[in-house]
């Protein structure tokens, strides 16, 4: 085991030498040089970022050399939020912009391709833009015009990331789902947006096991009337019946697309769903200027990723995290796609991955930090390039920043930040120009103007309040798929604080900026730095014969591990919660969502709490689970039975 290492202690500075040798150095020298802006540390760079949105932004788009085929006429044209306006007049292409590989020899390795189902794949950065032209005209001989929706029900493969720069690149729109996803929960999702066409693969290997998914892929395909043609990217040894192969319409093709489509700063790009709290997943409209421009800055100036760097992120396709993970071909790095087991067959797989495809910077969940510390992963005898280890997800305590530090040293920066799906993006983090302080979160995202408000609007140091953001940020959501009148959109991100981004988490800011997320102020269940919202367990539960109700709140580790998952179940007049019944629900539950969120445990209760509209009551119940009084969390004059509380207080005091 590690020492003990207080929160808030400095476990790494930036070098003496730090604005010479990273890509935010150059960046600032570069804005010296050519902007005259003189910011030569984190907190100016920072506040020069958020107070000149025109200026900061125009000098990303400039310093990266992003292609304009328009005639930009402002860079900011309006800042209200919602409603903002970025870069109009200017047209680009985000898959132009990913394939241009500035700076790499194109014989250069651009996917690193990892599988537990079939050999290693790789791709270079030739071949990927031969296969992606390639791919490009199976989409159009296929009928995919631009703003057609293109799914994929896949594993993270090398095809998911061809797929999706092909659609890019004709002006379609793109959205996936893992191949873990139960039926139910794709078509949830992929729904909302017809796609013309689906890519998908017959089944997955999750360590060990082989997973047949032809019965979900049926389902998936009766559930979406849109979809004109089924493509199967035979992967492994699994084949999808009726649907065409994607190497053989690779193979045939004669006459490559190498142009893509210029298209405005705000076209859909791609589609990423919310976690389903509430109801159905919201489906966020994420377009092509915003991604480009946010991934820039965040994978050069925050990642410190460029050319000859290789990026490592274990993700599934359904996570923001897939699409980021693409990004580092944005700024010349190549990228490693995994499928799999990320434990298997031990859980120093990953690192030995990392040192396989010469990582330079390794996402780390954490979870698995702390998995590999209790179990005394050494690292010691590795040949690691790594510089950078990111995690997010989840907090990390003060004993994983630990543990990273012995095991890597001190050459070795470990980004720990926040964000979300709804801006695709981290808007807390570190940089190589900031401290590592264990436990906590180095600071601010650069241009993101985030700041933690109390219920009444005002800015809160040092307690707990709701991270908003106050200045619009390229990457903020186009729309919200099917939210015609933007009203969805205003009430989910700006209703508490009208013109004020609200994003959904509760955060501690401290004066010089640093911050430790708490978690989030709605009932999202994370397992692993998997999101799955609490909508979609009810909507599997209670469709089974045996269960009339349910509640599931999720319990953080506060060592980082996976946390309780707990399942409530009011069963029907004369079903018992016997072993047979947590066995269906089980089941349903591991076929319609995934493996990952079968509870814990499963607890017969006579009634679910619920207020006097019929909410169920996840927070409260969560709180006095965790030990906080029932009196400090709900009234019971708000419950619409009184009684319906005394079970879980009960539980409560027997886990004291």
């Amino acid at each position: 085991m590690t020492a003990a290492t207080a929160a808030g202690e400095v476990v790494w500075t930036p070098p003496a030498d730090v604005l010479e040798t990273t890509r935010v150095g150059e960046f600032v020298r570069w804005l010296a040089a050519h902007r005259g802006v003189s910011a030569t540390d984190h907190e100016a760079l920072w506040r020069w970022s958020v107070a000149d949105l025109d200026g900061f932004w125009s000098a990303v788009w400039d310093f990266f050399e992003v292609t304009d085929h328009g005639e930009r006429r402002a860079v900011l044209a309006d800042r209200s939020m919602p409603g903002t306006s970025w870069f109009p007049g200017s047209r680009l292409n985000y898959a132009e912009q990913a394939l241009r590989g500035a700076g790499v020899d194109a014989g250069t390795v651009a996917v690193h391709g990892r599988s537990q189902a079939r050999p290693d794949r790789d791709l270079t950065w030739a071949e990927l833009r031969a296969e992606v032209a390639r791919a490009r005209r199976v989409l159009v001989d296929l009928g995919v015009r631009a703003g057609d929706r293109v799914a994929g029900y896949l594993p993270n493969t090398p095809e998911a990331l061809v797929a999706f720069l092909a659609a890019a690149g004709l002006g379609a729109v793109w959205t996936s789902c893992a191949i873990e996803f139960g039926a139910r929960s794709v078509v949830d999702r992929f729904e909302q947006v017809e796609p013309v066409v689906l890519l998908v693969a017959g089944g997955y290997r999750y360590g060990t096991k082989d997973v047949d998914r032809g019965p979900e892929v049926a389902a998936v395909r009766a559930g979406l009337p849109s979809v004109r043609h089924v493509v199967d990217i035979a992967y492994g040894e699994w084949r999808v019946p009726d649907a065409a192969s994607w190497p053989a319409l690779l193979d045939a093709v004669s006459e490559p697309l190498p142009a893509t489509v210029p298209v405005p700063f705000d076209h859909p790009l791609f589609v990423v769903f919310s976690s389903g709290t509430t109801g159905r997943p919201k489906a966020i409209v994420h377009g092509h200027g915003g991604i480009v421009l946010e991934h820039l800055k965040n994978h050069a100036l925050s990642w410190d990723l460029g050319p000859g760097d290789v990026l490592l992120w274990y993700t599934t396709t359904a996570w923001m995290m897939w699409n980021a993970l693409v990004s580092g071909l944005l700024v010349g790095s190549s990228v490693v796609t995994i499928d799999g087991d990320p434990a298997f067959p031990g859980l120093d797989w990953q690192w030995r991955l990392a040192e396989q495809t010469g990582a330079t910077l390794m996402g780390a969940s954490p979870g698995f930090v702390m998995a590999c510390r209790a179990a005394g992963v050494d690292l010691q005898g590795l040949d690691l390039r790594l510089r950078t280890v990111g995690s997010a997800g989840a907090p990390l305590p003060p004993e994983g920043y630990a543990w990273i530090g012995d095991q890597l040293g001190s050459r070795v920066q470990l980004n720990v930040g926040s964000g979300g799906t709804d801006v695709c993006s981290g808007i807390v983090q570190n940089n190589p120009l900031l401290p590592v302080r264990a436990g906590m979160i180095s600071g601010r995202a650069l241009a993101v103007d985030a700041h933690a408000f109390d219920e009444d609007g005002h800015e809160v140091i040092g307690v707990p309040g709701e991270l908003v953001i106050t200045a619009p940020m390229p990457s903020m959501p186009v729309a919200l798929w099917g939210d015609t009148d933007g009203s969805r959109l205003r009430e989910t991100y700006f209703e508490p604080y009208p013109g004020i981004w609200r994003h959904g988490d509760w955060i501690v800011f401290e004066p010089d900026g640093s911050c430790v997320v708490t978690g989030r102020s709605d009932a999202t269940l994370n397992r692993g730095g998997v999101r799955l919202g609490t909508a979609e367990f009810y909507r599997v539960v209670e469709e089974l014969p045996e269960v009339a109700d349910s509640l599931v709140v999720h319990l953080e580790d506060p060592s980082g591990g996976n946390g309780e998952l707990l399942l409530f179940v009011v069963t029907r007049p004369g079903v018992e919660l016997d072993e047979e019944t947590d066995r269906t629900i089980r089941t349903a539950l591991r076929t319609a969502l995934s493996p990952r969120h079968v509870p814990d445990r499963v607890v017969a209760v006579p009634a679910v709490p619920r207020n006097l509209t019929g909410k169920k009551l996840e927070l409260p119940v969560k709180r006095i689970l965790q030990g906080v009084p029932p009196g400090d969390v709900v009234s019971r004059d708000a419950l619409a039975d009184p009684a319906a509380l005394d079970p879980f207080v009960a539980l409560a005091e027997a886990r004291r």
